[in-house]
């Protein structure tokens, strides 16, 4: 998700907004807590940094909330369960898999502390995610802000919104332009695997059918090696990196491994394999990694303008596990 010199480096005055030239139309502002939280940015920074370097593995997660997040970017997902309703979190997509909310409780706490019912949980979630893909090598960008945060959330539409691990590209292509992004955004976007693991669960579809097995893009010493590592481990919660090649680097590597037959996922691997529209993008970005991270970081911006709470709609949580 990621990129250097775009349309929205002239996008950086305070109030100014996000407007059609990324495709959404929700207004947005940059800079919107420099008068009201001047120090926002710099605390949830020195944050990430620290849980970083406790736990590299923590850069992904935390990447990975926003994503999870969005399609509605409103910190739903952040919300615990309760006796009145029940939450994201243990949604199919999530359960024992998304983690990270205890640095998110952090920071909120030190927001509080500093600049009370001022910074909402939504908006943490997506500056904590460049942040994260900053401290793992990745460029930057400037985040648009003023989300607020849900008073619920639903697990139904978690459940039905987030693509699953061993998606077509078909199926990940309906779910992305269900919500406004494009083709191009799917493939950009996939390009966060280039850090974090994935359980063996998510990717036994790898080597459980023939046909995923089989065919010109198909590693077959890399499949076999992923067979052994969940056989030997017999535990689908045993973990393997997304990009056994630079794990903990934030670079195009995820593409160049897709070339050669390794991608964990099958979500993954079906972007050269099933589509060729996605593969001549996956070669791009194997040839240009300044092209991806442009891309990537553009589709960020698209991805976090997608539904959020403005405006009196929501409010802003104390507590990013509860509603106020």
């Amino acid at each position: 998700m990621l990129k250097l010199a775009t349309a929205f480096a002239m996008a950086s005055t305070l109030n100014e907004t996000c407007i059609d030239d990324i495709g959404i139309g929700i207004v947005l502002e940059f800079n919107i807590y420099q008068e009201s939280c001047p120090d926002a940015e710099a605390i949830i920074f020195s944050s990430v940094q620290t849980a970083i370097s406790e736990d590299p593995r923590m850069a992904a997660s935390l990447l990975r909330l926003h994503f999870h997040d969005c399609f509605g970017c409103d910190a739903s997902v952040l919300l615990d369960d309760t006796e009145n309703f029940e939450g994201e979190k243990t949604a199919p997509p999530n359960l024992n898999s998304l983690r990270g909310f205890d640095v998110i409780d952090a920071i909120k706490s030190d927001l509080e502390s500093v600049c009370p019912e001022t910074v909402s949980c939504a908006d943490i979630l997506a500056v904590v995610a460049r942040d994260s893909v900053v401290l793992s090598g990745g460029p930057s960008w400037e985040v648009q802000m003023g989300r607020r945060d849900s008073l619920t959330a639903s697990k139904a539409a978690a459940t039905s919104n987030i693509p699953a691990p061993n998606s077509t590209v078909e199926a990940l292509l309906a779910s992305f332009q269900n919500v406004g992004l494009t083709l191009n955004d799917m493939v950009a976007l996939s390009g966060a695997h280039t850090i974090g693991k994935a359980r063996c669960s998510s990717f036994t579809s790898r080597f459980q059918s023939p046909s995923n097995a089989i065919g010109p893009d198909i590693n077959l010493d890399f499949v076999q090696s992923l067979q052994q590592l969940c056989s030997e481990s017999n535990s689908a919660a045993t973990l393997a990196h997304l990009d056994l090649v630079t794990p903990s680097t934030f670079d195009n590597q995820y593409y160049v491994n897709l070339l050669s037959g390794e991608g964990l996922l099958q979500s993954d691997q079906v972007l050269v394999s099933e589509n060729d529209q996605t593969r001549q993008i996956v070669e791009a970005y194997v040839e240009d990694p300044f092209l991806f991270f442009e891309d990537f970081k553009n589709s960020m911006l698209r991805m976090g303008s997608l539904g959020p709470l403005t405006g009196n709609n929501g409010e802003v949580r104390k507590s990013c596990r509860i509603a106020n």
